[in-house]
């Protein structure tokens, strides 16, 4: 068992803010044992940079761990050829030439059509009824769940990131969870013969094209699903609300002082809506002064990484002119984000600019609360415009 020095939390404080322990941490125990999570975690930018590199001891592969048991075995839990081998199959689906040529004009017009509809009301909820259903309408796209409804994309990525996060074993939780995934599969079965009648550059048919086993393919649709649509949901609606709370900043971004991509690059390092990574130690070794023993789990705190006083003066301002270059909000070693490309695309090219453009003086109408620590975004945003 890792003997790092012991840090105990309030799960419900750190779910309601975790960045005041996790400062206190990188100051005083940038490894430690959370008993509370049953894990250590790694605090520091770069120790989670060089570490995570290391797949021999730090390896993804998890057979126990809520992920696989809850999703099935996907790319993500596999280190390696194993992880190579199914990265390749899906890269065409989620490559940058794909999102340019495929899914931005997609991506576009699925968003003007929720603008279209959205925008004589006046008021909405930023994140039920336009971050979700962009994000939403986009993921069915990628995956080829094209038969599946925007709400229903949002509650079973919902209902597989609260099962992932799910390290207290609330069972009405993992039950949820199980039913999101059924969900997906009753999707999948009913998308296949389409598909293979007309196959598309979706994550689905690219798999099928790709002669990967069908228990394979159903992980990694899933695994897409919890990495492609509360994150970019929360990614939108939290970077809108950022520059409405800094109207400096968003002036500078109307003005060509600054960028769409910049504003999103900095809310990623600042309020991580991918907050940890887990790993599997797969032999013991000593590491920054700890000994973890084979079998211990451990955190990679990326939301702590893009707070590290190291490389980041005021890291809780929010300041979209810094250089957000040392930010690891998409990961650092083989595991990178594979839908990094089309989550950037999504949000800087389409979603952030069509909403300024659209809801003309666009202005909060309420408060904005956020909770997580594992993944973190807001959990509603009132806001109205000049219809």
């Amino acid at each position: 068992m890792s003997d790092a020095p012991v840090t105990h939390i309030d799960p419900v404080a750190f779910r309601a803010d975790p960045y005041p322990t996790l400062a206190q941490m990188r100051a005083h125990t940038p490894v430690t044992y959370v008993p509370e999570l049953g894990a250590t975690l790694f605090t520091r930018r770069d120790d989670i940079f060089a570490q995570e590199k290391r797949t021999d001891v730090f390896s993804s592969h998890q057979p126990d761990g809520l992920m696989t048991i809850l999703m099935g075995e996907n790319m993500m839990r596999k280190d390696g050829d194993a992880h190579q081998r199914e990265r390749k199959i899906l890269f065409p689906a989620l490559s940058p030439r794909t999102v340019r040529d495929v899914w931005l004009p997609a991506f576009t017009a699925a968003a003007t059509r929720i603008l279209d509809d959205l925008a004589p009301h006046g008021d909405c909820d930023m994140v039920r009824d336009y971050a979700m259903p962009v994000s939403a309408e986009a993921l069915k796209l990628i995956t080829g769940l094209t038969n599946m409804e925007a709400a229903e994309m949002d509650r079973v990525s919902q209902g597989m990131i609260d099962g992932c996060a799910n390290y207290t074993g609330d069972p009405a939780i993992t039950a949820q969870c199980h039913d999101c995934t059924a969900s997906i599969d009753r999707h999948i079965d009913a998308m296949i013969p389409a598909l293979q009648a007309a196959p598309n550059m979706s994550g689905l048919s690219v798999q099928m094209q790709g002669g990967l086993d069908l228990k394979a393919t159903r992980a990694n649709v899933k695994l897409i699903i919890s990495g492609g649509q509360n994150e970019p949901r929360d990614a939108i609606a939290g970077t809108i609300w950022a520059l409405l709370t800094h109207p400096d900043q968003l002036q500078a971004v109307q003005d060509g002082r600054a960028t769409w991509a910049q504003a999103f690059e900095e809310y990623a390092r600042w309020i991580s809506p991918i907050g940890m990574s887990p790993r599997r130690v797969a032999q013991a070794d000593h590491v920054l002064g700890v000994n973890l023993a084979p079998e211990d789990r451990v955190f990679f705190m990326f939301s702590s990484a893009g707070r590290d006083e190291a490389h980041f003066d005021t890291p809780d301002q929010f300041d979209i002119f810094r250089d957000t270059g040392p930010a690891i909000s998409f990961g650092a070693g083989p595991h990178f984000c594979a839908g990094a490309a089309a989550s950037r695309a999504l949000i800087t090219q389409v979603a952030l600019p069509l909403a300024f453009e659209r809801l003309n003086g666009l202005r909060l109408a309420g408060e904005t609360p956020f909770v997580g620590w594992a993944f973190r975004g807001p959990t509603k945003m009132p806001v109205e415009w000049d219809s």
